[in-house]
């Protein structure tokens, strides 16, 4: 599966934006979706995953819970990643991934990723 992640920008801290991650193929529906970010000189950390096939249960990091919701649209075969009251710490290259283990945080069990899509949030 390809991925095309889009949305990214500058956005003043407590605002908003919202990501989309694009995927090719028909079998997007059987796998679990990840968005991960990397700000520079860091390393890239989990930020939230939405299972398959439906997306009943999602998983965030807790430096994003309540601010990030992570949701899924199997008939456009697409991720999003609405984030709101974004901080300056939220700035980073956000990728998104897909892969076949549900509820995983571990960036090592998503097989497919995009190309990552900028976030700057300026204080």
């Amino acid at each position: 599966v390809q991925l095309q992640a889009s949305g990214g920008g500058l956005v003043q801290a407590g605002g908003s934006l919202g990501l989309s991650c694009a995927a090719s193929g028909r079998t997007f529906s059987t796998y679990a979706m990840g968005w991960f970010r990397q700000a520079p000189g860091k390393e890239r950390e989990f930020v939230a995953s939405i299972s398959w096939p439906g997306g009943r249960t999602t998983t965030y990091a807790d430096s994003v819970k309540g601010r990030f919701t992570i949701s899924r649209d199997n008939a456009r075969a697409t991720v999003y990643l609405q984030m709101n009251s974004l901080k300056p710490e939220d700035t980073a290259v956000y990728y998104c991934a897909a892969g076949t283990t549900n509820w995983s945080t571990r960036a090592a069990e998503y097989a497919y990723w995009g190309q990552g899509t900028l976030v700057t949030v300026s204080s």
